[in-house]
């Protein structure tokens, strides 16, 4: 871990300076604050988007996330001027991370339906958000594009973000011509899960959010990392795992409160 559990139980007593963090009824939102830089990951919100996502994972409270994002811009990938070693004043008292932060890794771990609420442009490293949720919601106003190779780089870690969702093929082209994607050409290439008008972006998040609480938080919770999991596992010995996790899943509170409200013909109601 990153963080001891003793930092992540400190949460509410943080200050972060560039993200906003606001916990209620199981649902945790995290909104870049960031607007004049573009919402560029600096390593200060690196560090403070690692340690939120670590605690919401680790959290029996959180039965999902979201992540939004302040100003014109979703998110504009990497601060590479904040990398390279430029100066930065910051107020963010959140812990130091105890190894190195790969944004990728720790989307894999976080075994909660997290939702991307993009309203805006998202270029570069900002895939890296958006490819680590298991929903993504954007406005007709959103696009998506990789400019490195104009700048002479190439976007390692979202080009293996992307080949868990596109084809080769289309990955490769998306990195090698800088393509701008509408939302529509991301959603018709599966990166986005849904296009919807500006003034709608709120209604259709919370309505998806309402629907993911209407079903067990801890069978989701075990599939997702069942999800993560199975990368790592032959096929041969694929399905006697998932035969264990299953076994693990019929024992929770959950499944058993889903038994009974089945068999009252009532509404469960979860405990996670």
């Amino acid at each position: 871990m990153l963080y001891t559990t003793e930092q992540l139980l400190q949460i509410k007593q943080q200050t972060f300076a560039h993200l906003l963090v606001e916990e209620k009824d199981h649902l945790l939102t995290l909104t870049f604050n960031r607007p004049e830089k573009k919402n560029a990951l600096n390593p200060v919100l690196f560090n403070e988007l690692a340690y939120a996502l670590t605690y919401a994972n680790h959290s029996r409270d959180v039965w999902a996330v979201v992540i939004a994002a302040k100003g014109d811009v979703f998110c504009a990938g990497a601060d590479l001027k904040a990398f390279a070693g430029a100066n930065e004043t910051t107020t963010s008292i959140v812990p130091a991370p105890n190894g190195e932060i790969v944004i990728g890794n720790i989307f894999n771990s976080l075994h909660k339906p997290c939702i991307a609420k993009v309203h805006a442009p998202v270029y570069a490293g900002g895939f890296l958000i958006v490819c680590g949720c298991t929903h993504v919601v954007a406005t007709e106003n959103a696009t998506f594009s990789l400019p490195e190779v104009k700048r002479g780089l190439y976007p390692f870690q979202v080009m293996q973000s992307l080949l868990q969702i596109m084809p080769p093929r289309t990955v490769l082209d998306l990195c090698i011509r800088a393509k701008i994607l509408s939302a529509a050409e991301a959603e018709k290439n599966g990166l986005v899960s849904k296009v919807v008008e500006q003034n709608k972006l709120d209604e259709e998040v919370q309505s998806l959010v309402d629907e993911i609480f209407q079903y067990s938080p801890s069978a989701i919770q075990l599939g997702l990392e069942a999800f993560d999991n199975l990368k790592n596992i032959p096929a041969s010995e694929a399905h006697s795992y998932l035969k264990q996790m299953l076994g693990e899943c019929i024992q929770t509170e959950d499944a058993a409160e889903g038994m009974k409200a089945f068999i009252e013909k009532r509404k469960p109601v979860w405990k996670g």
